[in-house]
C-alpha cells in the first residue's frame, strides 16, 4: 500500500504546470466505510450495531467524553434498542500498548461482539487495536507494518468526536510502544471500519487546543495525501477539498465553538482528508510526528502543525510542481508564478494558520532536545508513512528537518 509506481521527478505536467502521476499503468483502489453524516446522527449508532449483528457491543470511549455526557447518550440508545453494552473508558491520549491489551481483556471476558468507538483518534485507534487482538491474538506490537492482520476483525462502528484524525475512515492504527518510547503504525485494509457516524454536535465539547490540533492534522492529511507517491485521481479531489475547508474554517470554529455550521464544515473536512490519506497514504511529516509523539506523549496534530511547513520546503527543493495546485486551491497568488514560489507560499500559509490557532512555533517549545534528534530520525525512517513521501530522505536529511523545527 505504501509504494507507488513512478517517481516524483518523472511526473507528467498538466496545463497549470503541476506534476501529477499518471495512473493508466496501474490499478487503484479506494477504501471507505459506510458513512452516515449530519447533525443528530449519533442516534444511528444503535441501528448500525443491530445491522452488524451485535447484541453485546463494547463501547470504547475516554473519561472526558464520559464527563461530557456523550457516552451515556450512546449507551442509552444501545440499551433502548435491546442490547447490553459494555462501556470501557480506561484510555489516555496516544493509546498505549498495555491499554489496548487491557481493553481486549474486557472485550473477551464480557463476550462482546461489536466494537463502537466514541472519541477522537486515540479512542478509535484503541478500538482498532482491540479488534485486532480479538480475532488475531498475540501482542498488539506484533502487527506493526503493512498487512500484518491476517484474520478479519470484529465489526467496527465509529463516532468521531474530533475533526481531523480521520481514523473513522482509515486503514491506519497508531499505537504507542511504551518500552521503546515511540509510536508504531499498523496499516491494512482489514482496519477500515464498517460504519462511521459523523455528528457535528459531538465536536462542540472539544477544548480549543484539541480543535486546533485535530484541524491541523486534517490539513496535514490533505497536503501529504495530495503530494504522496500513492496519490491517484480518486484521492486528489478529497485531498484538495480538505485543504480548502480547513484553512477557511478552522480558526472560526475556535473563535465560535458552538456555531454548528462551521463545526459541520470541519466535520466534512476531516472526512474528506481521511478518505484521501487512507487511500494515498501520507509522508514525512507524519512519519516524524509519530516519533515525537511517542517519545513525549504530545498531541499528534500539534506536532504536524510544527513539522509540516519544514517538510513542504524539503520536498519542494526536489520537485515543487505538486504544490502548485495546492496553492491554487488556497487562492494564493503565487500559484501563477514559479512552482518553487507556490510551494513556499503553501508552507507559509500552513505556518500562519498554525500560529493563528495557537500552536507553538518550534519543537523545542514542546520539549524536544538536540540529543533526541538522531534517535527520532532513525525511527522516522522506519515509519510506514515515509515510504510514500515524494522525496526520499536520508538519515541526515530527517535529522536536519528535526533540527530546523527545533
Amino acid at each position: 500500500m505504501c509504494a507507488a509506481n513512478g517517481s516524483a521527478s518523472a511526473l507528467p505536467v498538466d496545463a497549470s504546470g503541476s506534476a501529477r502521476a499518471a495512473v493508466s499503468d496501474r490499478v487503484v483502489k479506494f477504501h471507505a466505510p459506510e458513512i452516515v453524516f449530519g447533525v443528530g446522527s449519533t442516534s444511528e449508532a444503535a441501528f448500525a450495531v443491530q445491522r452488524l449483528g451485535g447484541f453485546r457491543p463494547l463501547l470504547v470511549t475516554d473519561p472526558g467524553l464520559v464527563n461530557a455526557g456523550w457516552a451515556s447518550e450512546v449507551e442509552k440508545d444501545l440499551i433502548e434498542a435491546g442490547m447490553t453494552p459494555v462501556v470501557w473508558s480506561a484510555l489516555t491520549p496516544n493509546p498505549k500498548d498495555h491499554e489496548i491489551e487491557a481493553g481486549h481483556e474486557i472485550y473477551r471476558a464480557d463476550g462482546c461482539d461489536v466494537i463502537v468507538a466514541l472519541g477522537g483518534g486515540s479512542v478509535m485507534d484503541a478500538a482498532k487495536g482491540i479488534a485486532i487482538l480479538a480475532s488475531n491474538g498475540g501482542h498488539i506490537l506484533d502487527y506493526e507494518g503493512v498487512d500484518r492482520v491476517a484474520s478479519p476483525i470484529p465489526p467496527l462502528v465509529m463516532l468521531p468526536t474530533t475533526a481531523g484524525t480521520g481514523a473513522d475512515v482509515s486503514q491506519f492504527c497508531i499505537v504507542t510502544d511504551t518500552a521503546r518510547g515511540t509510536k508504531i503504525t499498523i496499516l491494512g485494509r482489514a482496519l477500515v471500519p464498517d460504519i462511521t457516524i459523523i455528528d457535528p454536535r459531538l465536536l462542540t465539547t472539544m477544548p480549543e487546543w484539541l480543535s486546533a490540533a485535530t484541524g491541523l492534522d486534517a490539513l496535514t492529511h490533505g497536503i501529504e495525501a495530495f503530494v504522496s507517491l500513492a496519490h491517484n485521481p480518486l484521492t486528489d479531489h478529497h485531498a484538495l477539498r480538505a485543504v480548502t475547508l480547513v484553512t477557511s474554517t478552522l480558526a472560526a470554529t475556535i473563535r465560535e465553538p458552538d456555531v454548528m455550521a462551521t463545526r459541520t464544515v470541519m466535520a466534512q473536512a476531516s472526512l474528506e482528508a481521511g478518505l484521501a490519506f487512507t487511500n494515498a497514504i501520507l509522508g514525512a511529516a507524519h512519519a516524524m510526528s509519530h516519533q515525537v509523539g511517542g517519545l513525549l506523549d504530545l498531541p499528534h496534530g500539534v506536532l504536524n502543525g510544527v513539522l509540516l511547513p519544514h517538510v513542504i520546503r524539503f520536498n519542494a527543493a526536489a520537485d515543487a510542481r505538486p504544490y502548485v495546485l495546492v496553492a491554487e486551491s488556497l487562492n494564493l497568488p503565487e500559484h501563477r508564478g514559479a512552482p518553487e514560489e507556490a510551494a513556499l507560499a503553501v508552507a507559509d500559509r500552513v505556518e500562519a494558520l498554525a500560529r493563528e490557532v495557537g500552536v507553538p512555533r518550534t519543537l523545542g517549545e514542546l520539549g524536544v532536545r538536540e540529543q533526541d534528534l538522531d534517535r527520532l530520525a532513525a525511527l522516522a525512517l522506519r515509519d510506514a508513512c515515509m515510504a510514500t513521501n515524494p522525496r526520499t530522505p536520508t538519515h541526515a536529511d530527517v535529522e536536519a528537518l528535526f533540527r530546523a523545527a527545533l
